[in-house]
């Protein structure tokens, strides 16, 4: 009955439809179908419009049901059909996996799921999946124009270096460059792959011109006016490092005394970004002919990708595990090889955990016009740290307050090695700017909390940035 609560309490979704009986299979294998060519899902019989009113159960029935589900649906699937017991009423449950070979017909349309609908597959969205399924990876393609001279011999001796340390690859660095490259899978009937020439290419956008990432730093907040850009190209490893380094230029590194030692430290987590960086070349569709993007604002970092996400994978996936669906194997494998990627799907779960003990908020993942968007978001009370002209300890202390919550004046003189008229003084003006508040009073030690961006003792010119 538990199950049964819970089901009534979430009610239909893109994996749940509820029937009155099944007299309505007919209807009810328009969901299976939907389920098949999407997630997976169930359909129950006995539960009309989220009220439990059960339904007469015998073998027949249940023999009936999975006998027109097998002949009604082609290719043929096996449902798994249960029982449910809800307070002396029976539920039939009818369970579906995503389907292995899709796409899914009843009686010649197919169909699919979208919330708690299931529509009908326009024929452009068909021939679309259905050339997708015959298509060879692109990556894995030959490169036809191109020949062994047009592979920078140098680039493929520091990879078989590095392969060879980070995961003891076992081909030595002196290999002659084509029995390297055939050794990694990228030769084909004794041509190039696609993946040869973006990886180790003197030039790849010889072959493909969108094979470029294109780095800007922004005025504000929103792109209209650039502070600086930059295009990268050569090969695949080397535009990841020079969009790293671009990143570096333009994001802050602050320092801290931690102890009788000076740290120094990113504004946003290096790794987080190198990693999502990483993931969008190895993971976008060079199909596509937009290129790879890096925007930098005075609140965030976005990098745009090329294509959606590889399915069944949604956004929303990326912030729990998932599996690791590679959208260019040969490409990911040689990126496996020197260590830029682990291909186990926990790519994204890092980046989350480094933003979070840097102090930042969780980094959005979003479909936004056909290409996923990965966003590094400053707290709101900090993003515009940078007008306000304050010290390098103010910043520090802010920092302090991010991870801890709170500061005191004599946790301020510990941090930055201060006299208390100093601490005073510092502290004094970060509230005077609005971006802290003072909390306790009388016995209680005066501790410093951030303020709420819609305070009004928030300087003019936070107000505005927080109303936008």
């Amino acid at each position: 009955m538990t199950e049964i609560n819970e089901l009534l309490k979430n009610g239909e979704s893109e994996k749940i439809e509820f029937k009155k009986s099944s007299a309505q299979l007919e209807r009810g294998l328009k969901a299976v179908c939907a389920f098949s060519n999407h997630r997976g899902g169930s359909v129950y019989f006995g539960i009309p419009e989220g009220k439990v009113i059960g339904q007469e159960v015998s073998d027949s029935t249940l023999r009936s049901i999975s006998q027109k589900i097998r002949q009604k649906i082609k290719p043929e699937i096996s449902p798994e059909i249960k029982v449910l017991d809800a307070g002396g009423k029976k539920i039939i449950e009818v369970g579906v996996k995503e389907g292995k070979n899709k796409l899914y017909y009843p009686d010649g349309v197919t169909y699919k799921r979208v919330g708690t609908e299931n529509l009908t597959i326009p024929p452009e969205e068909i021939e679309r999946i259905i050339l997708e399924k015959k298509r060879e990876y692109w990556d894995s393609e030959i490169c036809e124009e191109a020949g062994f001279e047009d592979i920078d011999e140098e680039k493929v001796k520091w990879f078989l270096r590095k392969a060879k340390y980070e995961r003891n690859f076992d081909v030595e660095p002196e290999t002659q460059v084509k029995e390297a490259l055939e050794r990694l899978g990228l030769v084909k009937n004794k041509k190039l792959t696609n993946a040869a020439i973006l990886l180790f290419g003197k030039k790849p956008q010889k072959f493909f011109l969108q094979a470029e990432v294109r780095c800007g730093r922004f005025k504000g907040t929103e792109p209209l006016e650039f502070i600086d850009m930059k295009v990268f190209g050569g090969n695949i490893i080397n535009q990841r490092d020079d969009a790293v380094e671009f990143v570096k230029e333009h994001i802050r590194l602050h320092a801290k005394i931690v102890g009788t030692e000076r740290v120094e430290t990113w504004e946003y987590p290096l790794e987080a970004v190198r990693e999502a960086i990483t993931n969008t070349i190895c993971h976008r569709d060079y199909g596509y002919p937009s290129k790879v993007q890096i925007r930098i604002f005075d609140d965030r970092i976005e990098v745009w990708g090329c294509g959606t996400l590889p399915e069944p994978l949604t956004p929303e996936d990326l912030k729990k595990k998932h599996r690791s669906i590679l959208r260019n194997p040969l490409i990911g494998k040689c990126l496996f090889l020197i260590k830029f990627i682990e291909e186990w799907g926990t790519g994204t779960n890092r980046i989350i955990e480094e933003c979070i003990k840097h102090g930042l908020p969780e980094p959005l993942f979003e479909e936004i016009t056909g290409c996923l968007v990965v966003t590094f978001r400053k707290p709101p009370v900090l993003e515009d740290l940078e007008k306000l002209e304050l010290k390098e300890r103010q910043i520090q202390a802010v920092d302090h307050v991010v991870k801890k919550d709170s500061i005191s004046n004599k946790e301020y003189q510990k941090l930055n090695q201060v006299a208390k008229y100093t601490a005073t003084r510092d502290l004094t003006d970060l509230v005077r700017k609005g971006v802290f508040k003072t909390t306790g009073s009388g016995k209680r030690v005066l501790r410093y909390i951030l303020s709420a961006p819609n305070e009004p003792k928030m300087s003019q010119k936070m107000s505005q940035k927080s109303q936008r």
